[in-house]
C-alpha cells in the first residue's frame, strides 16, 4: 500500500495525458495522505470522451461522511473489495476511475528487520499512470464542494518485487500476507480505464511485470 509519492508538474502532465491548461489548485510534489493530489478522469462535462486534470484530496471522501477530514485511512483501496466496501462500491459502480500520473512512489522495506524505504521508478523512465478511483462529496452545512480520490491496490504475495515491501506478519506463512501493490496502467491502456466497462477495467487490475518497476533504495536513487 503506497503512503507518499512525488507529482509531475502540470506542464508535464499537459504534455503525458494531451490535456489542455487547466490551471487548477497547487499540489505539493510530495503528496502525503489527505494532502492534495492531481489525478486524471473523463471530463465530466464533456458528452463524447476528453480528459481533466483535476486537484483532489489524496483519501477518497464517502457520500455518507460526516466531515471531509476522515478519521480512518481510504487513501487505498483493496481492488478486491470494491463492490463490497460502501467507501468505495459507488464511485466503482458508477465508473469514476482516474488515473494518478506519479513520476515515483516509495514503499516500505523490512527484510534488515527496519524500515528502509524504497522509491520505485518506471525502467523506462516515463511517469507512471497508476489505477485509481475520484468521488465529490458536498458539505451540507457550507455547500463547499471536495474532490478526492483513491488509489487501487492488489495482492502481492506472488509477485517477486512487490511481496518484498512492507513489514511481514510473523503470524501468517508467507504465501498469505496479503502484501499489496499498486496498479501501474500503461499509457494504451488509459482509455479503457477512464471510458470502458466495469468488466474492461477489472481487466486491467492485474500486477505489472517486474521488468516495469525501476526499484532500489531510497539513499540510492536520491
Amino acid at each position: 500500500m503506497c503512503n507518499r509519492y512525488v507529482a509531475p508538474t502540470e506542464l508535464e502532465m499537459e504534455r503525458l495525458f494531451h490535456i489542455g491548461r487547466a490551471n487548477p489548485v497547487p499540489w505539493p510534489r510530495t503528496i502525503f495522505p489527505r494532502s492534495p493530489g492531481p489525478f486524471i478522469r473523463r471530463t465530466r462535462e464533456d458528452a463524447g470522451y476528453s480528459r481533466e486534470l483535476v486537484v483532489g484530496q489524496w483519501g477518497l471522501i464517502p457520500w455518507f461522511a460526516k466531515e471531509p477530514r476522515l478519521k480512518y485511512s481510504t487513501n487505498n483501496a483493496r481492488s478486491e473489495e470494491l463492490e463490497a466496501k460502501a467507501t468505495f462500491r459507488d464511485p466503482w459502480k458508477r465508473g469514476q476511475r482516474c488515473v494518478i500520473p506519479a513520476l515515483t512512489f516509495d514503499e516500505p522495506n523490512w527484510e534488515t528487520g527496519k524500515n528502509q524505504w524504497w522509491t520505485f521508478r518506471r525502467a523506462d523512465g516515463a511517469p507512471w499512470g497508476l489505477a485509481g478511483l475520484w468521488n465529490i462529496w458536498t458539505d451540507r452545512s457550507t455547500g463547499e464542494v471536495h474532490e478526492s480520490y483513491t488509489m487501487l491496490t492488489i495482492n502481492a504475495d506472488a509477485h517477486p518485487l512487490m511481496s518484498r515491501m512492507h513489514k511481514p506478519d510473523p503470524k501468517l506463512p508467507p504465501d498469505q500476507q496479503d502484501k499489496r501493490s499498486v496498479i501501474p496502467l500503461e499509457a494504451s491502456d488509459w482509455d479503457q480505464w477512464l471510458a470502458g466497462t466495469t468488466a474492461d477495467a477489472r481487466a486491467l487490475l492485474r500486477l505489472a511485470p517486474v521488468d516495469v518497476f525501476d526499484a532500489r533504495p531510497a539513499e540510492e536513487s536520491a
